[in-house]
């Protein structure tokens, strides 16, 4: 009998990528990895894992390779931990016959100007939008909805390109940085011009058509908007919860989503929760890892028992606060030295002490996902014992930047101030 397989479209690193591989190795599958290039992933190196170079952005040979491989392997199932991709595995999964999303659904969601329109129309809140395609369009939107704004790709990830412009040298500084060659760009250059919708964010991980938990989560200094903190579950009201739950189930609705993961981020105005954005995808980062310490529900296991035609089972194991904080620098430079000693992780209750990068790494701040080098989990009964363990944790998890070399001037290193 042939081994049954589980075929990854590309992976990521410091993400859900070797999460993915794992689970599915737990559920006795044999994970391929097809990748552009199959050498950024150090966890398949490490491991020894299978990996084929294949050009991921080319649907055929994907499933010239994926036809090459089914002589070999019962493949079981095809997906990815990375949305760029989802939409491609869709197709596949239709080519081979195999559990998978719309893939028509999927490029809806991930085109947020589509996906606005979408929302809008079926009269779910979201924020006063334009498309701009240049930069007249930009400010003429902008004076539309009022500074200050959200200025972002239409179609993007991670935070990339997203930045608030409070007043016209901003959003001026902001465009020419969009569209002056700076900002790669995945599709033709598109860009949303949105209100800024204030007020606490929350985000609804959902598995099929259930909201499994809602986390608060907390950005880092503005104009960027990177996410600093979260916790699960969060501190709502049951009439809270349920509108934001009912709201969730709309944007399921108008988009044709509800196979599988869909993560969903809001804020909460004086209208109530409003919908920034919809990922047809499970949350990135450590998401998935909170969900499991705060609800005892394995979504990314869960998500690859879907993939592969089994039955899930999403049932709420227990209920306790787990946390994370995302380390991030406040200075560019070189990393002169990491602390990463035990400390931290021992306290009773840190769930997990991990920094992403070496010492000796140069570190350059783009504000947006790029800029994480590590992160610190807890997890406890209650929410505010967790958040003093986090905290704990944090202050024992230090780091130095030198500052890059200027003529004339010594070096000098600078430590962590990312304690807050």
């Amino acid at each position: 009998m042939p081994t049954r397989a589980l075929i990854l479209v590309e992976g990521n690193t410091i993400g859900t990528g070797p999460l993915y591989v794992q689970a599915a190795q737990r559920l006795g599958l044999h994970p391929i990895t097809l990748s552009a290039d199959p050498a950024q992933y150090d966890y398949l190196v490490a491991e020894r894992l299978e990996a084929i170079r294949v050009d991921t952005n080319n649907l055929d040979a994907l499933i010239h390779e994926c036809s090459r491989l089914r002589a070999t392997y019962d493949i079981a199932g095809i997906t990815s931990a990375t949305e760029w991709f989802y939409a491609t595995v869709g197709k596949l999964c239709r080519h081979f016959d195999l559990p998978g999303p719309n893939p028509a659904s999927i490029e809806r969601c991930c085109d947020k100007f589509i996906q606005r329109q979408v929302l809008a129309e079926a009269g779910v809140p979201v924020p006063a939008f334009r498309l701009a395609a240049n930069a007249t369009d930009v400010q003429s939107s902008a004076a539309e909805i009022g500074l200050p704004v959200i200025v972002k790709p239409a179609v993007g990830s991670g935070s990339r390109g997203v930045r608030l412009c409070r007043n016209v040298d901003e959003l001026a500084e902001h465009t020419t940085y969009l569209l002056g060659g700076k900002h790669i760009w995945r599709s033709s250059p598109r860009i949303l011009v949105e209100e800024f919708a204030q007020g606490p964010l929350y985000e609804a991980d959902i598995m099929g058509n259930e909201v499994i938990g809602i986390c608060i989560s907390d950005f880092g200094p503005l104009p960027h908007f990177l996410v600093h903190e979260c916790t699960y579950p969060a501190p709502l009201t049951d009439d809270e919860q349920k509108r934001i739950i009912d709201v969730s189930l709309s944007c399921l609705r108008a988009l044709g989503l509800g196979w599988g993961p869909t993560n969903i981020e809001f804020r909460w105005t004086k209208r109530g929760p409003v919908v920034i954005e919809v990922n047809p995808r499970l949350a990135g980062g450590i998401g998935p890892q909170l969900v499991q310490l705060a609800y005892g529900v394995d979504l990314i296991t869960e998500h690859i028992k879907l993939v592969i035609g089994e039955e899930w089972n999403l049932r709420r194991r227990h209920l306790q606060t787990a946390a994370a904080r995302i380390l991030t620098p406040d200075r560019d430079g070189i990393l002169d030295w990491i602390d990463s000693d035990t400390r931290a992780a021992a306290i009773s209750g840190v769930a997990e002490v991990k920094f992403y990068v070496e010492p000796k790494t140069p570190i350059i701040r783009k504000g947006d996902y790029r800029d994480r080098i590590g992160h610190v989990i807890a997890a406890s009964p209650s929410f505010a014992q967790t958040k003093a363990i986090l905290q704990h944790a944090v202050d024992l998890s230090d780091w130095s930047i030198i500052p890059f070399p200027t003529l004339g001037e010594p070096e000098g290193s600078v430590a962590n101030s990312d304690r807050d």
